[in-house]
This record gives C-alpha cells, structure tokens and sequence, in this order.
C-alpha cells in the first residue's frame, strides 16, 4: 500500500451563510470520488452538522476538507476546527444532551453516519474529525493523518509527503521544496517520485535517489522515516529543516537530521536508529510549523486519532508564511 494525497482545503465559518458553503464543497468531492447519491448526501449531512455546531458553541472557526485514501476507494476527511471555549466530548455524544438549546442529536447522530469519528476538545478549542467512505469502501489498516496547506491558499504547495506500508513496515517521507509555488512543488514532486519507486530501500540510499531526481530544480529539504514493527527499530535519515519526533504518553524523542540541499549542497545522509519500545507516535513536519510544541500541554491528545493531532499543531503552530505540511503516524497497531 502506497498513499500521498492532496492538500487540504479549509472553508472558514463565520456565519451561517458559510455553512452553505462548506456543504457544497463536501458533497461535490463526494461525487467527484464516486460516492453513490446517497453517500454524497450523508457527507453533505455531515458537513452541514459539523459548520452548525461549530457556529453554536464556538461562533467561528473552519471545516478542513481533504481527499482521503482507503480500501477500495478514496474517502473524504471532515474536521471542524475552532478556538474554544470548548466541551465535554463525552456529554455531547449522548443523544438528547445540548449545550445550544438544540434537541440534542448533533455529534451523536455524527458519530453513527461515519466511518471514523473522534473529537479532542478543551479550553483552547475544538476539533472534531469525521471520516466518510462509500458503502464499498472502507479506512485503511494504518492510522495517520495529514494537515498540509499551501501558502495564501496557492494551488501550488511546495510541501509533498507519501507513506508506504508492507506487512509489519512502513515507509515515510516529508519534502519542503525551498520557497513555494510551482517551482517549489516541481522540487518537491521530482523527489517523491523518486522515492515512491523503492520507499523500503535505505533511507541514505533514497536520500540519494532523491538527490539525483531533484538537481536542476530549486532542491529542498527531507526526511525519510522507516520503521520495522518486527524489530522495534526505526531508522530515521533526514537533510534540512524537517521536524521529527517518537512520542510515548510520557515523553518525546526528537530525531536528528542535518543541514543540507537535497537537489543542490548534499554529501551523504546520516541514518539514526532509534528503539521505538512504547512510543506511540511517529510526528514528522516541514518547518511552517513551530518548533516548540509538547502534546503533555493537551491532556488526553496523545490518544486521540492522528488526523485530530495534525490539524490541533497547524490550529496552534502554523508559522503562517510558508507551506506547511503535519504528517503523525500511530505506530502502536502497525503489525498486528
């Protein structure tokens, strides 16, 4: 299994007009993605219940939409994102509960039109993740998510990522072609077609493989993650400023990459083998986001989807000048 994916679209909820919006958007990539009539409105129905009460309990906010893989067919990605003031997820999954004077059906009923359905919520804000797949379609055995956004909105994002997963191993890669834009993707592209013909071969061996594919463009920075559930090792080669940490419930490990030009002033790259034990997360980023970030300052985050984790680093840690791309991968089920 190989997946890379496109960047995601965020409509802003200011007002209920915008609803209207978000409901369009969602029901026409359902039918682009070939969801039946009736699957194309069950997204719609999410959508508009997501934007509904976003408006009611947090007045503004964005529903972040994106294509997402899956068995036998692509899906569609829903989160609602806001900045507070938040709610107890427990409570308002209850049919019959409401905190908007509403009857109470919402994020209940929500939960029983998806596939995956998670929410993470706390004094900061909110972000609730819906996952919808056509009736012959279903979620992919590796959990992970992505948040990749280009800057002002470009159509062309100078950030790229694609995983691979075989048996009780999985591949990943995070590229920052230098600037964004065209040229900036075109960099990024060459060098995630380079590694999406081997992506289980070395990680200096890919590295070079990249090296070579990205000359001529603007180069750019990456990383390549590959992990063995078998061995309990990841092996980690990274050149430039892409982001890496392992994360358990307690703590994180970052991983250590070196300055460098993939495509342009590059020796050879340094691979790291790190013991992964009972680390939980895999975290790579391109740097439109913050370095300084700790999960322990989210209660309960650690455990919840990674798609909810992704989208919470680019709500608070967005450098908000350049393309950014948040790819956390849940290491703990790989294998099993």
């Amino acid at each position: 299994m190989t997946v890379g994916g496109a960047t995601t679209r965020v409509v802003p909820i200011e007002d209920d007009s915008q609803i209207g919006q978000a409901r369009r958007v969602a029901q026409a990539l359902a039918t682009e993605l070939g969801f039946n009539e009736t699957d194309a409105g069950r997204a719609a129905l999410v959508a508009t219940e997501l934007c509904t009460n976003l408006l009611k309990h947090a007045h503004h906010g964005a529903l972040h939409i994106r294509r997402i893989p899956g068995r036998n067919g692509s899906g569609i990605e829903l989160i609602a994102v806001d900045r507070g003031p938040g709610f107890d997820p427990a409570q308002c999954l209850a049919d019959g509960f409401s905190t908007g004077g509403t009857q109470g059906t919402g994020l209940g009923a929500l939960s029983r039109q998806t596939q995956v359905f998670d929410i993470h919520s706390d004094s900061r804000g909110s972000v609730v993740l819906a996952q919808l797949y056509p009736r012959h379609a279903s979620a992919l055995p590796l959990r992970f998510g992505i948040s990749q956004h280009a800057l002002n909105d470009d159509p062309a994002c100078g950030d790229t990522w694609h995983i691979a997963l075989e048996g009780a191993r999985v591949a990943a890669l995070v590229i920052d072609g230098i600037g964004h834009g065209q040229e900036a993707e075109r960099a990024s592209l060459a060098g995630k077609a380079a590694f999406a013909t081997a992506p289980f071969d070395e990680p200096s061996s890919n590295l070079m493989s990249m090296h070579q594919a990205m000359s001529g463009t603007r180069g750019g920075a990456a990383a390549v993650a590959l992990y063995d559930a078998n061995t309990g090792t990841l092996r980690f080669a990274g050149v430039g400023n892409i982001g890496a940490h392992l994360l358990t419930t307690e703590k994180s490990r970052g991983l250590a990459s070196h300055p460098g030009i993939i495509g342009g002033q590059f020796r050879k790259a340094q691979v790291f083998d790190y013991p992964v034990g009972d680390s939980r997360l895999l975290i790579m980023y391109s740097d439109g986001l913050q370095s300084r970030w700790n999960l322990r300052d989210y209660p309960g985050l650690v455990h919840r989807h990674p798609a909810i984790i992704a989208a919470l680093l680019h709500r608070d840690f967005s450098r908000g000048r350049d393309d950014v791309t948040v790819m956390v991968i849940a290491l703990e089920a790989i294998g099993d």
